[in-house]
């Protein structure tokens, strides 16, 4: 059992701080659009930069264990980290502008289901491009 949890060690810290960033991307969507009635896609945007600084934090060092202190490795991961994010932040505003603003549906349920799909395609972007070893 404790070899499994060591073999599939990043997986499962990802899939905890995935959770805790959408968590925290939901939260502060919710906050912007229901409570400061800000529109959807300003909304999403807020929470896209918070959830984003978040990860990269809990990647590096919990989830990657990147330890690279080095001034240039930083500024490539960084870059690397926020391009791939961008990328993943266009799908879920897409998504949110499609789903919610022209048809209508419940932006909660969109909120989480679109970022269900952003946490699968940022593991692999994460542990493929950015921190590999």
């Amino acid at each position: 059992m404790i070899n499994l949890i060591k073999k599939y060690s990043s997986i499962i810290s990802y899939l905890f701080f995935g959770v805790c960033t959408t968590l925290i991307n939901v939260i502060v969507y919710y906050i912007s659009a229901h409570l400061l009635n800000i529109s959807t896609i300003v909304a999403t945007g807020i929470a896209w930069v918070i959830a984003v600084l978040f990860a990269y934090i809990t990647n590096r060092k919990w989830v990657f264990q990147s330890h690279g202190c080095e001034g240039k490795s930083i500024a490539r991961e960084i870059l690397l980290f926020f391009t791939c994010r961008l990328f993943t932040g266009f799908l879920d505003l897409a998504l949110m502008f499609v789903l919610v603003d022209c048809l209508r549906f419940n932006d909660l349920i969109i909120k989480f289901t679109a970022n269900f799909m952003v946490i699968i395609i940022n593991y692999i972007a994460s542990k493929v491009i950015i921190f590999k070893k």
